[in-house]
């Protein structure tokens, strides 16, 4: 029996490349809004290595988004007006259309929460911002690390006082599931094949035999009844 659902946020649940871009546009218009909303997004994943493999405390997404602005504007050759706004740009990201209407039917009967590595910070903006009807924020900050640690995974699960088996992770990217499935939760797979824009070569279907996979997040409450 799934108790909780436990959803990774960036790609899954919102469009981050087409709002990141739109914000880029809106205060550096002479550049090209999606190359720079991609190389930012490029950053993200080796600003986490650090911390993940123990070479660096644990430093919020808040804070590693706004270093790798400055990595990538230097690179661009740009300086943005007002840096801290352009950071903001994460909490402002919009949802997929399905995510508002499928949360709330899988609210109705199970615990739903973000498990994403974004800080509770940004993920309490998101979801105003957005309208995502969370029952709480989980995640890395309360795990101190970043996925795909085990321990990311676990903490969620123990702040809901579930044990893994009872929490399924859902999420648009096979890696993450890997590693929740490796953690003892059960997993779902919800394709985002625009994610990275119109040349996407991966997170195009299932690689796992995970316990559900659906075309969105109408489905997948459907399916879980």
């Amino acid at each position: 029996m799934v108790e909780a659902l436990i959803f990774d946020v960036f790609g899954t649940c919102v469009d981050w490349r087409s709002s990141i871009a739109r914000e880029v546009a809106a205060v550096l218009p002479d550049l090209d809004a999606l190359e720079f909303a991609d190389a930012w997004r490029a950053e993200y994943d080796p600003s986490m290595a650090a911390i993940r493999e123990g070479g660096r405390g644990y430093v919020p997404l808040d804070d590693l988004h706004r270093e790798n602005l400055e990595v990538v504007a230097t690179r661009f050759g740009v300086t943005p007006p007002n840096p801290a706004d352009l950071t903001a740009a994460w909490e402002r990201l919009d949802p997929w259309p399905d995510v508002v209407p499928g949360l709330q039917a899988l609210k109705h009967n199970r615990i739903i929460a973000p498990c994403s590595n974004g800080s509770i910070a940004l993920m309490t903006r998101l979801a105003k911002y957005g309208g995502l009807p969370w029952d709480c924020i989980l995640g890395a900050e309360i795990a101190k690390t970043y996925k795909p640690k085990p321990q990311v995974y676990l903490a969620s699960c123990a702040a809901l006082r579930l044990p893994p088996d009872q929490v399924m992770m859902v999420a648009a990217h096979n890696n993450d599931l890997y590693a929740a499935r490796q953690a003892g939760l059960k997993t779902a797979f919800v394709a985002r094949p625009t994610e990275c824009g119109p040349s996407q070569a991966h997170y195009l279907q299932a690689e796992g035999n995970w316990d559900i996979f659906a075309e969105d997040f109408m489905e997948l409450a459907g399916r879980l009844g």
